[in-house]
């Protein structure tokens, strides 16, 4: 008997969970009103450049990003003048856990609850209750060559990103940030993983160019601009890059 009411109430929350995101999800793309997007800025190697990059930033730091999707909204005649608020929140002293080394189900599935609890402990803030929390761990350009893969969950509206501390890369962090930000809705990568080169034709902005190469801008799932057969360029800023119409319609901007 007490097994059995285990399993109901074990049952029961996992409805209540599951139902809870469902609707989450909805909320996030129905867009009749902006997704409030707040933004934890974090020192990832301790580094005074970081912490220094960190204690200036402001809102404008970030406004690339509201800009590229209100102009991509028009474009797309989505009702709506400003579809995300950006907010940034105080340093957190505390990085999220890392992905597992080892990318099995059992694994990811118990990394992002781990994920999305830490989350919950670090995701107070001042400002209204957010519809996404991005966590920017920010990193000095001279103590780090390559950084991890940033990422972003759906399920949750929660995005890592690593990015590099200094002004000379705000605009590239925020192209990354967009991205991130956009799987949280729904939007899939459309690169090859294995060479980060955007697949034909979802990952071209301008797939029916004549010549194909080189594009002028790029996909915002893609990443990069595609300017010969065999190579991509990261775009220096977001006014190189446009959402597709598959990610258009991942978002619920355009109908499937």
């Amino acid at each position: 008997m007490f097994k059995a009411l285990r399993i109901f109430i074990l049952l029961t929350i996992l409805i209540i969970v599951a139902a809870s995101t469902y609707l989450s999800q909805l909320r996030a793309t129905d867009w009749d009103a902006p997704l409030w997007v707040s933004i934890y800025p974090i020192n990832g190697d301790d580094s005074p450049e970081a912490e220094r990059y960190i204690k200036h930033l402001k809102k404008d730091n970030f406004r690339d990003i509201e800009i590229f999707m209100a102009e991509e909204a028009e474009y797309y005649k989505v009702p709506i003048k400003n579809p995300i608020i950006i907010n940034i929140e105080n340093k957190l002293t505390e990085q999220p856990p890392s992905p597992p080394a080892s990318r099995s189900i059992i694994n990811i599935m118990l990394w992002s609850l781990k994920l999305r609890y830490w989350v919950f402990t670090h995701g107070s803030g001042s400002g209204p209750a957010p519809d996404v929390q991005i966590y920017v761990v920010y990193y000095a350009p001279t103590n780090n060559k390559i950084l991890a893969h940033s990422l972003g969950l759906e399920k949750g509206h929660i995005g890592v990103v690593h990015a590099y501390a200094g002004q000379r890369y705000t605009r590239k962090n925020n192209i990354v940030i967009a991205h991130e930000f956009l799987h949280t809705l729904g939007a899939v990568d459309k690169y090859d993983i294995a060479t980060n080169y955007p697949l034909f034709p979802l990952g071209f902005a301008n797939p029916g160019s004549q010549p194909r190469y080189p594009q002028k801008q790029a996909e915002i799932m893609a990443g990069r601009i595609p300017v010969s057969k065999n190579e991509a360029i990261f775009p220096g800023n977001l006014y190189r890059v446009v959402i597709g119409k598959q990610t258009a319609k991942e978002i619920n901007w355009l109908p499937e």
